[in-house]
């Protein structure tokens, strides 16, 4: 299973930050997404959201629920439905794989990044997850905190 890479070619579209605050991430798988021609041109615009999306599973397939991509103004009544779900392709092992710790480890499949490739093909960054608790939340944000005060301390003395 080939995690996604970071690549400095790519167009990010839209970024779920709070996922790594909200969940402890695993494996990161990069997505298709099947998308209408209305779909791709809004993006191209650059306003989507995935504040609040999952990926689940659904007639052996995994869609992508809750993302919000904002309606392509000039296509009148040949518009898009915006928080439809969409479907996201990816081999069948990885879906069998991501189903499975779904299913039996309680997991999550959330998605990180929504971007346009070098070949200009919309794909999703999805991680699977598993919920923090309040306790790691704060561990994290001290750790954050400390990282910060740590940078300004280094630069401060040269």
């Amino acid at each position: 299973m080939s995690a996604a890479k970071a690549d400095p070619a790519r167009t990010i579209i839209a970024d779920n930050r709070q996922a790594r605050y909200h969940y402890a991430i695993g494996d990161v798988f990069e997505a298709g997404i099947a998308l209408t021609g209305t779909e791709v041109k809004s993006l191209r615009i650059g306003k989507a959201t995935l504040g609040e999306s999952y990926a689940g599973e659904y007639g052996g397939d995994l869609y992508l629920y809750n993302a919000y991509i904002p309606e392509y103004l000039a296509a009148n009544r040949f518009n898009h439905e915006t928080k439809r779900p969409r479907r996201l392709l990816l081999h069948r092992r990885q879906i069998d794989k991501l189903v499975s710790a779904v299913q039996r480890e309680g997991m999550t499949v959330v998605p990180l990044k929504l971007y346009f490739n070098e070949q200009g093909r919309a794909k999703v960054e999805l991680a699977l997850a598993k919920g923090k608790k309040l306790h790691d939340k704060r561990q994290t944000e001290k750790d954050r905190d400390w990282g910060r005060e740590k940078a300004r301390l280094l630069r401060d003395k040269g």
